[in-house]
């Protein structure tokens, strides 16, 4: 089986749920958007698409014009209900790609804190996160797609994460992201950060306080759960 992974930034990878893939017997393979060609059918072929975070934002379609190329492909993908996840960027380009708004919050959203979880989301694999930090690292937010279910909220952000039918599901918010693994974070991103006047130090002080055990064991029950269950609804949209 093979996982395509839209890496925007070579730091905000896979993370924690790229053990699972592989322990599934998923080849993973990473592609650099606006550098690498993925053909439609690459798109479409592939067992799972995950389409990870990044500093650029749904309006930045002017500066980097293979932003409108990939909602093409996501949108494509979403036809073909095809197993898709976004993370953070990911999840804004797929509200974008269902035509719902994104637009940039007010002050950003960056630092460890809980989801509220829906009647729906407590009910779905996003259930492993209950009572878990978990990392909030943006500055747009997206409206609810017309016809996505809404899964969790925060106050600051009330649409957090949705799914789209069986096979899409959409977090704002980084589970994938590991405690431990945050300085490559604080270096890349250092100039978002200071101009977001967040305490740099104080971050990686909230960062190191985080129970990594219990977080890393959460985001791997999530993401294996989220599998299984395609695995079970495979009849339904041709994977398997």
């Amino acid at each position: 089986m093979r996982c395509v992974a839209l890496r925007h930034v070579a730091f905000e990878d896979l993370g924690l749920f790229e053990p699972v893939l592989k322990q599934r017997g998923y080849e993973v393979e990473y592609v650099q958007p606006g550098t690498d060609v993925l053909s439609r059918q690459d798109w479409l072929d592939a067992d799972l698409v995950v389409v990870l975070g990044g500093p650029v934002g749904v309006d930045d379609l002017g500066l980097y014009p293979w932003l409108g190329d990939e909602i093409v492909r996501i949108r494509q993908r979403l036809e073909s209900q095809r197993p898709l996840l976004g993370l953070c960027l990911g999840a804004q380009l797929m509200a974008a790609a269902l035509g719902a708004r994104v637009a940039p919050l007010p002050n950003k959203e960056i630092t460890w804190g809980r989801v509220s979880l829906t009647g729906a989301g407590a009910g779905s694999p996003l259930r492993h996160l209950d009572g878990l930090d978990v990392l909030h690292w943006h500055g747009d937010a997206f409206d609810l797609p017309q016809g996505a279910e809404l899964l969790a909220s925060t106050s600051m952000t009330p649409n957090q994460a949705f799914s789209v039918g069986p096979a899409a599901l959409a977090l704002q918010f980084h589970p994938e992201v590991a405690a431990s693994r945050m300085e490559p974070w604080l270096i890349g991103h250092t100039t978002e950060l200071r101009a977001a006047s967040v305490d740099i130090c104080s971050l990686r002080f909230s960062s190191a306080r985080q129970d990594t055990k219990a977080q890393a064991l959460a985001a791997g029950w999530l993401f294996d759960e989220w599998l299984d269950d395609l695995k079970k609804s495979s009849d339904r949209f041709g994977w398997s």
